[in-house]
């Protein structure tokens, strides 16, 4: 349940800038969110052994609709679904790192995670809008000058990647490190202060 509704505070960080006419300039939920998301995918104990794909094919769906209403109405652009390829691919193969990765976290797991989120998207999103856009030339000085442009957005990506896996990711432990040393100290009839 938890991570539906990570994925939830995903789609809204995406789309609220826009409802209220801000740019977000990629400060998004999305990245941590989806290595959180992966993380809970696996299945547990009784569980179908279907239930990772069915999860992943449900994230895959909200997250197409959000880009079909960000691009449709925010944009006002037509949806043109090729166009698109690369991120959905994106969006699970982070679904899928976070299914392997972050399984059993840890603070270089999730510096892992995040750094390969965020570096994929930037890499494979910029080449494939160079490589299938009209905006640059299709020469090395062209993607050159895309990936130099796209460096903001990779630079908030980065950090809200990292702000988001951080909480989703180091809260939950931080708590229970917490709950360990007050039944430690309660054990031992020690005063906490």
């Amino acid at each position: 349940m938890s991570a539906y509704l990570v994925l939830l505070l995903a789609v809204l960080s995406r789309i609220l800038p826009h409802a209220f006419h801000e740019v977000n300039w990629n400060f998004t939920a999305l990245g941590g969110g989806l290595l959180f998301f992966g993380s809970r995918m696996k299945a547990s104990g009784s569980a179908p052994s279907w239930r990772p794909a069915a999860r992943l094919a449900s994230a895959l769906a909200v997250l197409i609709a959000t880009d079909y209403y960000l691009t449709v109405f925010a944009f006002g652009y037509a949806f043109h679904p090729a166009a698109y390829l690369v991120t959905w691919i994106w969006y699970a193969a982070v679904c899928l790192l976070g299914m392997g990765l972050l399984s059993k976290p840890s603070a270089l797991r999730v510096i892992a995670g995040v750094l390969a989120s965020a570096t994929s998207f930037f890499v494979l999103v910029d080449f494939a809008l160079w490589a299938n856009g009209g905006m640059y030339p299709h020469t090395l000085a062209g993607l050159e000058a895309c990936y130099i442009a796209a460096i903001p957005f990779y630079r908030n990506d980065l950090v809200s990647t990292a702000v988001t896996a951080g909480a989703l990711f180091g809260l939950p432990a931080l708590a229970a490190k917490i709950v360990e040393t007050l039944r430690a100290a309660q054990h031992n009839n020690q005063p906490l202060a």
